[in-house]
């Protein structure tokens, strides 16, 4: 399978915290780190590291954080050919900050990671493509790139991410052959109708497991693991799940592949882990 994974590429600072604090409140950054980072490019390495060849369009700055970003993603194997550089631009920085048990607050400023229209999508991509994969980013252009992978023959999935609470993913959404929300997300999901939209729902719960709703039912358990960094877990998951489906799994296999990614990413520090089958196969043998 070859995906086209559209979305954010941002640079990602992560600071360990003895605890959040309250308002007005001050706390001890225990260890800081620094890594790419953004839900496009967090589920697009996964893919990779799946043996899924895979494309990320998206858009950086022409700053530091722009070409560390890129430069990472390429390491990995990732294809950037199609991501623009905007001159003058400021890449979209995330400020991770990470307590002890795991539990994740994000600061950001806004930078250029939608900078990117439809149009940077062009046909040849949507033809050498199998799948569209697309993430948290301006709806319009989700929608737009929803209808035209359809037409040129590609199946479809679309992970809105934190921000489907705010913005108008119906579109997208109805469009989709996969759904991703998570437990916070699907309340809002559920306003909206979105879950009636889409041909398959698949709901993340973190260690509660995964379960589908729609068009196919199942569910995992998940994993008992202490997370260190629940960050890019969601988007680890789907790399999973994606990857199982490509593979041939059924559902049920399909989910348990993922929550074994979610939980592998909960246990590194930062947004990305190294996936491998290797890795899943070892992780679901020990647990």
């Amino acid at each position: 399978m070859r995906v086209l994974c559209v979305g954010h590429v941002n640079w990602d600072v992560t600071l360990r915290v003895s605890s959040l604090p309250d308002p007005d409140g001050e706390t001890s950054i225990t260890d800081q780190s620094q890594a790419g980072g953004g839900s496009a490019s967090n589920t697009a390495a996964g893919l990779v590291g799946l043996g899924v060849d895979t494309t990320l369009v998206g858009s950086v700055g022409d700053d530091e954080s722009g070409l560390l970003a890129l430069h990472e993603l390429s390491r990995l194997g990732v294809n950037c050919d199609p991501i623009l550089t905007v001159d003058g631009g400021e890449t979209t920085v995330k400020y991770l900050v990470v307590d002890e048990d795991g539990q994740v607050m994000i600061l950001a400023n806004d930078g250029v990671n939608e900078a990117f229209t439809a149009e940077a999508v062009d046909d040849d991509h949507l033809q050498s493509a199998d799948h569209l994969h697309l993430t948290g980013q301006d709806p319009e252009t989700a929608a737009t790139l929803a209808d035209r992978g359809i037409a040129a023959g590609l199946s479809v999935s679309v992970d809105p991410g934190r921000r489907i609470c705010d913005r108008d993913y119906s579109a997208a959404a109805a469009r989709a052959d996969y759904l991703f929300v998570n437990d916070r997300e699907l309340n809002c999901a559920t306003v909206d109708s979105l879950t009636d939209r889409a041909r398959v729902t698949v709901c993340k719960r973190g260690n509660d497991g995964a379960e589908l709703r729609g068009g196919e039912t199942g569910s995992h358990p998940g994993y008992d693991i202490e997370p260190v960094d629940t960050a890019g877990a969601g988007d680890a998951f789907a790399a999973g799940f994606l990857a199982a489906v490509f593979d041939g799994r059924d559902s049920a296999a399909a989910l348990a592949v993922g929550n074994a990614c979610g939980a592998l990413a909960s246990r590194d520090i930062g947004a990305r882990t190294d996936l491998s089958w290797g890795a899943i196969e070892q992780f679901q043998q020990d647990h």
